[in-house]
């Protein structure tokens, strides 16, 4: 059966503006976009498995994806838009910001790499598009809007992420690790979850943390961060003791037990002590001072302002590397 080139002409012609870019980007996105098979062992007589997406980010091989799809693996291997199965090395992982870097290892000439956009740059009711392998059907394109930016997503590792972009293109499991694309072909953001039960409520990694985190898991194959050795809580502060002592917080971290040997120990620090600031950046809670613990406070001496019971007190601390 031949197909009439006018009619051919005539449907291209009648796809809209919408219709226009998001074919496009598809197009010229899919190759980029890989199924990432995960075999995890379980014990030693039964072996689990697991699926999700990624995209190749540079010519020679390097992947990227969620740090949960990949976690525990002891076989990964990515299947290609054209049908080729590789295997792939676990190049390095952040849980914190639930991302992984592999590396395809043997057999990969022609790879499309995807490029990284400025996330930043996004707006509210921008149209972007999601393509992964949800439910194992490969590089499935869904397409939607930005529904807020700035959000935060709380990782598997307890640490919070910060900057997350809200979009209602559908995702569903499988499309973990997968790009979320602008209207321009450049990739905003790295799909990482959804909310069950929910209706349009996804969530991706904004490219500004994806670009940073993946070149130092390149290189050193983890990130580095800082610790002080505390378990804690958020507590409120009486406005008593911020205006005794002129302190701006209305919460603070509540110590409540301290590891022996650690930088905290060593510093002074004690049991029911409330931290307030970090080298005089306010501390209101348990997120505040994980995001002020960077790897640049290794082995640095930090000032840690608290109080102890109706009085305050200001110690000096040396982080170390967290393990």
């Amino acid at each position: 059966m031949s197909v009439d080139t006018n009619e051919a002409e005539a449907e291209a012609d009648a796809l809209d503006a919408y219709s226009k870019t998001v074919t496009c980007v598809a197009e010229e996105l899919s190759p980029s976009v890989v199924k990432v098979d995960v075999e995890k062992a379980k014990s030693h007589r039964r072996r689990d498995s697991g699926s999700g997406s990624g995209f190749v980010f540079t010519p020679d091989g390097f992947v990227l994806t969620n740090s949960h799809v990949v976690a525990d693996s002891e076989r990964i291997e990515v299947t290609l838009l054209d049908g080729r199965s590789l295997e792939a090395d676990l190049v390095g992982d952040d849980p914190d910001t639930d991302l992984a870097v592999l590396r395809v290892t043997i057999g990969a000439p022609d790879l499309v790499p995807a490029t990284l956009g400025n996330s930043r740059a996004l707006k509210v009711g921008q149209l972007v598009i999601a393509i992964g392998n949800p439910l194992g059907f490969q590089c499935t394109v869904t397409a939607g809007v930005v529904s807020a930016l700035g959000r935060s997503l709380r990782s598997q590792s307890g640490r919070l992420i910060e900057g997350i972009i809200q979009t209602d293109a559908a995702l569903n499991p499988g499309n973990s690790g997968g790009p979320l694309v602008s209207s321009t072909g450049r990739v905003v953001g790295l799909n990482t979850a959804t909310i069950m039960g929910a209706q349009g409520l996804c969530f991706a990694i904004p490219s500004t943390i994806i670009s940073h985190t993946a070149g130092v898991l390149i290189r050193d194959g983890r990130i580095r961060r800082s610790y002080i050795g505390v378990r804690g809580q958020d507590v409120p502060i009486s406005r008593r003791l911020t205006r005794a002592h002129e302190i701006t917080n209305e919460r603070g971290v509540l110590i409540v037990s301290v590891e022996k040997c650690s930088a905290a120990k060593e510093a002074g620090l004690r049991e029911a002590d409330i931290v307030i600031a970090l080298n005089s950046t306010p501390v209101q809670g348990i997120d505040d001072l994980l995001r002020l613990l960077t790897e640049d406070r290794i082995g640095a001496t930090s000032e840690l302002k608290l109080l102890r019971g109706a009085e305050t007190r200001t110690l000096s601390i040396q982080p170390a590397e967290r393990p």
